[in-house]
């Protein structure tokens, strides 16, 4: 598999820093490119760590839709894609229901929400992969 890396920015990166696309992958097995956001930090319930991520993932989003993305890396123009939150450990109750939604919302567009829990797909600790997304929240 052939995987190409992109770190638009060599500042601080997770969650908190909403401003900050962390790392953005061209899957080339998939042909997909991943936007990944990090959250280092153990999950908390809290409502401020609910409002770091629905932050990040709107400054994601905007990245993806408004044509920045387009304009920086036009190869990946047309290209499906998918935001992936990798974290140390499964989120908490609240988390998961709020990622729920957002995978709903997004999928109307056409975009793929994967959590990714310490290097793998978080299935059935994350309420469960359908079918045919491996690591998708459900």
């Amino acid at each position: 598999m052939t995987t190409e890396s992109f770190s638009p920015s060599s500042g601080p990166r997770g969650v908190e820093y909403a401003g900050v696309i962390d790392l953005l992958v061209h899957d080339s097995r998939r042909d997909e490119v991943a936007l990944v956001m990090v959250e280092p930090r153990p999950w908390d319930g809290s409502e401020l760590r609910l409002f770091q991520l629905q932050e990040k993932i709107n400054a994601y989003l905007s990245f993806a839709l408004d044509g920045e993305m387009a304009e920086e890396y036009p190869t990946l123009l047309d290209k499906p894609l998918r935001i992936q939150l990798e974290c140390p450990s499964a989120p908490d109750p609240a988390t998961l229901r709020f990622l729920g939604v957002v995978r709903d919302q997004i999928a109307l567009q056409g975009i793929k929400l994967e959590v990714r829990v310490d290097g793998g797909a978080c299935g059935p600790q994350c309420g469960g992969a359908q079918a045919g997304e491996e690591g998708a929240v459900g």
